[in-house]
C-alpha cells in the first residue's frame, strides 16, 4: 500500500520524509482562489524522486454550476491545474463534485461536467486523470449520494474520469463504510485514490470536518477506516491535522 499525507508544496520531499510517506498531495496555488499556478521551484527533485504525486484542484472549482461566472473559470482553472500536475509527473488531479443550487436543474449539473470532458477530448484529453471526489454535504451535490454518482459516471466514465474516495465525506453523508468501497466500485469500476480521514462529528452529519485517524476526536473507528484503505487498493492520503500525519500514516501501514 503507497500511504502519505496532504502536506504544504514549500519543501515537498522534506515533508514527505518527516511522515515516512510513499505519496503525498498539495496544492499548486492558493486553495481560495482561481490564480494560475506558478512552476514550482523544485520541479526537477519532484519528478526525480521515487514519492509518487497527486494536486488537489483549488476549492472555488465547481464544474457543475449553472453559473457562467463560476463554472468557465473552474473548466480554466481545472485545465491549468491538470498541466501543473503533468509537469511534476503526479498522477492525477482532484476535483470535487461541485453542485448546482437549490432549485436548479440537476440533470444540466451533470451534463456540465460531460461538457467540460468532451471539449478537453477536443484537444486530446487532458494530461493527468482527473479524480473526481465524494462530498459531504448539499442536496444539489453532484457526488453526495450514491445514486447521483452513477448518474455522473452515465455523462463521465466513457472519458476515463477517476474516483477519489473521502471517507470522512462519505461518513458525514450517511453511507456504510463496511460496505461503501464495493458500493463505489460497482458504479465506476475504480478507486483512484482514498481520502482516509476521520470525521470530528456524527454519522451522517453532513459536515466535512476531518480528525486524525488514531488520535483526537474522530468518531469513525480507526480499524474500520485501516479496513477501508486496505479494499480499496489505491494510493491514500490523509488529510488530517500535520501534528498527528506520521502516526496515521504509520498505524494504517501497520494494519496493510
Amino acid at each position: 500500500m503507497q500511504i502519505g499525507a496532504h502536506i504544504h508544496s514549500d519543501d515537498v520531499l522534506a515533508a514527505a520524509r518527516e511522515r515516512d510517506a510513499d505519496v503525498v498531495q498539495f496544492f499548486l496555488a492558493d486553495p481560495q482562489s482561481w490564480k494560475t499556478p506558478p512552476p514550482l521551484p523544485n520541479a526537477e527533485e519532484i519528478l526525480g524522486s521515487d514519492v509518487e504525486v497527486f494536486i488537489h484542484s483549488p476549492y472555488p472549482v465547481n464544474i457543475a454550476s449553472l453559473n457562467n461566472r463560476i463554472r468557465i473559470p473552474s473548466r480554466k482553472t481545472v485545465l491549468q491545474h491538470a498541466t501543473g500536475a503533468a509537469a511534476i509527473g503526479a498522477k492525477g488531479l482532484v476535483v470535487h463534485g461541485g453542485h448546482v443550487r437549490q432549485g436548479e436543474d440537476l440533470e444540466t449539473g451533470l451534463a456540465n461536467w460531460r461538457k467540460m470532458f468532451e471539449r478537453q477530448a477536443d484537444q486530446g484529453g487532458f494530461p493527468v486523470p482527473i479524480l473526481i471526489e465524494n462530498t459531504a454535504g448539499g442536496d444539489a451535490a453532484m457526488a453526495r449520494e450514491l445514486d447521483m454518482i452513477a448518474k455522473l459516471w452515465d455523462q463521465v466514465g466513457e472519458f476515463g474520469a477517476g474516483f477519489c474516495f473521502d471517507t470522512c465525506h462519505a461518513f458525514a453523508a450517511g453511507w456504510d463504510l463496511s460496505k461503501a468501497v464495493a458500493q463505489v466500485k460497482a458504479i465506476t469500476g475504480r478507486i483512484d485514490l482514498v481520502h482516509l480521514n476521520n470525521s470530528r462529528d456524527e454519522f451522517g452529519s453532513t459536515r466535512d470536518r476531518h480528525a486524525s485517524v488514531v488520535e483526537g476526536e474522530g468518531t469513525i473507528d480507526p480499524e474500520v477506516l485501516a479496513a477501508v484503505a486496505a479494499e480499496a487498493g489505491a494510493p491514500v492520503i490523509v488529510e488530517t491535522p500535520a501534528d498527528g500525519q506520521a502516526a496515521d500514516i504509520a498505524y494504517v501501514r501497520s494494519k496493510a
